[in-house]
């Protein structure tokens, strides 16, 4: 069975919308998802807030680290080979900032120096946060800081990762397509209605995509977020639904991630 319980339990015949049981069985079984946070920018109770581990025999990738991420990474006692960040709303990259500090004071507890992936202009972003709070460079012994390209494709724990401009109120911000060999895990970060997104889904064997809102009428303008029928909308295959307020159960038939989650490609 290709979906198992992490945190909580789930349901043993759940299946991403688009999969028949013998795609499920006998394609998608090269790279695993764990759904490490789920929560929107005000977390679920119970909850992680935005963290998605990509992983294979090989490597291990977080995408996004937000506010208590480390916390569960550190129950399963999982090492992480690279991170990369979608934004710098805090929802998304705020356990970066506990994570130096277990670099700084608790050295022993880290085996490695993961890479961290932030995107153009992101390393001066992070030297600013130093300032902020005192702590100059107080991100080197945690990480080895790198920007990604835009719309170009970087390496990163063995995996083939590309960032794609999303609208995001006025923030910088990206979606990843995520590829091993024949299998390619879409993601959209934070992102509102766009032919960017679209293309980011296009072709993906999964597509995680966040459905913050109740309707697209509930957004600021700029738009910044999507409900689940946009996200539905964007999608070109197999979706699954996250980032999502429990409030607002999503529509039937369509998968909704939760912390523990687990999806294999």
């Amino acid at each position: 069975m290709a979906v198992k319980a992490g945190f909580r339990d789930h349901d043993p015949d759940w299946r991403p919308r688009g999969f028949t049981p013998g795609q499920w069985v006998s394609k998608y079984m090269t790279v695993r998802i764990r759904v490490i946070g789920s929560s929107p920018a005000w977390p679920n109770p119970g909850s992680a807030q935005s963290g998605y581990l990509v992983e294979n025999g090989d490597g291990r990738l977080l995408l996004d680290c937000g506010p208590g991420v480390l916390g569960r990474l550190r129950e399963s006692h999982t090492e992480v080979d690279a991170v990369a960040i979608t934004h710098f709303h805090l929802d998304h990259c705020g356990d970066l900032v506990p994570w130096a500090w277990l670099a700084a004071y608790a050295p022993e507890l880290q085996d490695r120096r993961p890479e961290l992936w932030l995107p153009p202009g992101g390393t001066e972003e992070l030297e600013r946060f130093s300032e902020f709070w005192g702590v100059p460079h107080m991100w080197e012994k945690a990480f080895s800081a790198h920007e990604y390209p835009e719309g170009d494709a970087f390496e990163a724990a063995g995996f083939r990762v590309e960032a794609i401009r999303v609208p995001h109120y006025l923030m910088q911000a990206y979606a990843f397509r995520v590829a091993e060999d024949s299998r390619t895990f879409a993601y959209s970060g934070d992102s509102a209605p766009s032919p960017e997104l679209a293309d980011t889904a296009r072709g993906a064997d999964l597509f995680l995509c966040e459905a913050t809102l109740s309707h697209g009428g509930a957004d600021a303008v700029p738009r910044g977020h999507l409900s689940a029928e946009e996200a539905l909308e964007a999608a070109d295959g197999p979706i699954v639904l996250t980032h999502r307020p429990i409030e607002l159960p999503p529509p039937d038939g369509v998968p909704l991630a939760t912390d523990g989650l687990v999806l294999e490609l």
